[in-house]
C-alpha cells in the first residue's frame, strides 16, 4: 500500500522539491500551499493533491487533512516546511512583524501538527518531520528573531519526540543551512526593506551584510540536497531525531555541539566583533 506525506509550503524551494522527490518515489503527495492556484508545476504529477493551507488559518488546515484523507484514506507523514525568516536588527522589526515570524514558524507549525495527530493516534503510529535551520542550533546577529523562532522549534520538537513515542508517533527535525537555489534569501531580503532605519546600527550592518555575503560564497548545497536528507529522515526507518542537511552548517554544528561553551562563544564573537575604529 502507498503511503501518503502531507507537506506545508510545497509551492516552492524546499517544500516543491520535496513534493517532487516523493512524488517520483511512488508516494501519495499532499502538497499544501496558501494560494494553490497559481500552482502548475505540480498539478498533474503522480499522485498529487494539491490544495490550500496556510498555517495562519487553522480551518484551512483542517480541511487540508480532511481533503487528504478523503483522496488517500490516510496520511503516514507529515513534513512541516512552510516558513520564512526576517532580516534585520531587532530594534528596527515592528511588534507585527516579530508576531508574524512566530505564527508561521512556530505556532503554525503546531496547529498543523495538533490538527493531524487524532489521525496518526487513530492509524497508531506516524512520522512528523520538522524543518529547522542551522539558526536553530546556533544564533547569528541580523536574524534574531528567524533564530528565536527556529530554536523553539528545535525545543518544541525534541520534547514533542519524547510525548509521542508513547503513541508509536515519530519526531524528526532536519536542519539545512544556506541552499544556493532557494528563493529564502530573496523574501528575507525584501521582509529588511520594511523595517525602519536606525543610523546608529549602519557600520554594524554595513559589516554584517559583507560576512553574510562571504557565507552565500560558501554556499554549495542545493533544494534538492535539502529534500534528499528529507526523504531519507521519512524511509530510513529509524527514530534518529536529528538531520543535518547542508555541509556549509557542520563546522558551526559542531562547535556548538562538540566543543566548550567557552571556546563556542569566542569564536562566534571574533566573527561579529566591532573594530575598535568603529
Amino acid at each position: 500500500m502507498k503511503k501518503t506525506v502531507l507537506i506545508t509550503g510545497a509551492s516552492s524551494g524546499f517544500g516543491k522539491m520535496t513534493a517532487k522527490l516523493f512524488a517520483k518515489n511512488g508516494w501519495n503527495v499532499i502538497a499544501t500551499m496558501r494560494e494553490p492556484g497559481k500552482e502548475k508545476e505540480l498539478v498533474g504529477v503522480g499522485d498529487v493533491l494539491v490544495t490550500r493551507l496556510d498555517v495562519q488559518d487553522r480551518d484551512s488546515i483542517g480541511k487540508a487533512i480532511e481533503a487528504g484523507i478523503a483522496r488517500f484514506g490516510r496520511i503516514d507523514v507529515l513534513i512541516n516546511n512552510a516558513g520564512f525568516g526576517l532580516f534585520g536588527v531587532f530594534e528596527a522589526t515592528s511588534r507585527e512583524k516579530i508576531r508574524e515570524q512566530f505564527d508561521v514558524n512556530v505556532f503554525g507549525v503546531m496547529d498543523v501538527t495538533r490538527a493531524i495527530l487524532p489521525h496518526f493516534r487513530k492509524n497508531k503510529g506516524g512520522l512528523i518531520i520538522n524543518v529547522s535551520s542551522g539558526a536553530g542550533i546556533f544564533a547569528l546577529p541580523m536574524i534574531s528573531l528567524y533564530c528565536a523562532s527556529k530554536f523553539a522549534l528545535e525545543g518544541f520538537s525534541e520534547s514533542l519526540s519524547y510525548e509521542l513515542a508513547s503513541q508509536n508517533i515519530v519526531v524528526k527535525i532536519v536542519e539545512p543551512g544556506g541552499v544556493v537555489s532557494t528563493n529564502f534569501g530573496k523574501r528575507s531580503g525584501q521582509e529588511a526593506l520594511r523595517n525602519a532605519s536606525i543610523a546608529d546600527y549602519d557600520a554594524f550592518v554595513t559589516r554584517m551584510n559583507a560576512v553574510f555575503a562571504g557565507l552565500r560564497e560558501e554556499r554549495r548545497a542545493t533544494e534538492s540536497d535539502v529534500a534528499k536528507v528529507i526523504f531519507e529522515a521519512a524511509t530510513d526507518g529509524t527514530n534518529q531525531l536529528r538531520y543535518v542537511a547542508t555541509a556549509d552548517i557542520v563546522p558551526l554544528v559542531k562547535a556548538r555541539r562538540e566543543t566548550s561553551e567557552k571556546e563556542y562563544i569566542e569564536l562566534m564573537r571574533a566573527r561579529f566583533r566591532q573594530r575598535r575604529s568603529e
